[in-house]
């Protein structure tokens, strides 16, 4: 997982590089994502990238009836992870990845429920693998999970991978 993890981080550092301007100008969660996928998409050669994917295989992506997460994107909080990096036809689903930007003030329940749920593997579309991510004009803050709780051991290398790309780590 350290190398999927250790993708992400040289994504972020790219992102970082490269996407100032979105910070400068306080543009918005989605513009963030997609332009955050453009660099993930770099790292993961031979597997698709895609934002607010909402398949799998054939199927519509949803969650068990009750939880907290809407299957309704009305209000942009529906099951859809903001990131995926996954193989479309077979479906192998690899990463999902959430992002925030620092300044929304918003409980992250939310989010961090999808990520336990679309990591949960007795959940029939379980990733391998789910990052969190809080984006701030110079910082990130990450959690991982995995099989539907965070890991704090990844979590914790990760943050300290992010500070190795010379990320500053909130």
């Amino acid at each position: 997982m350290q190398t999927e993890l250790n993708k992400v981080a040289i994504a972020l550092a790219e992102f970082y590089a490269h996407e100032t301007f979105l910070f400068e100008r306080d543009l918005g969660e989605r513009t963030l994502t997609h332009r955050l996928a453009v660099h993930l998409e770099k790292q993961f050669p031979g597997w698709s990238v895609d934002c607010d994917y909402d398949r799998l295989g054939g199927r519509t992506l949803r969650l068990p009836h009750g939880t907290i997460v809407s299957t309704d994107d009305h209000f942009a909080k529906s099951v859809y992870p903001d990131i995926v990096v996954h193989q479309r036809e077979i479906p192998n689903n690899l990463l999902a990845i959430e992002v925030r930007k620092a300044s929304n003030h918003q409980r992250p329940e939310h989010d961090r429920h999808k990520l336990r749920a679309l990591t949960d593997p007795n959940l029939w579309f379980a990733y391998w693998i789910g990052v969190y991510l809080v984006l701030g004009k110079k910082s990130v803050v990450s959690d991982v999970y995995v099989a539907g709780v965070i890991d704090k051991s990844l979590s914790g290398w990760l943050a300290g991978r992010l500070k190795d790309v010379g990320l500053s780590v909130g």
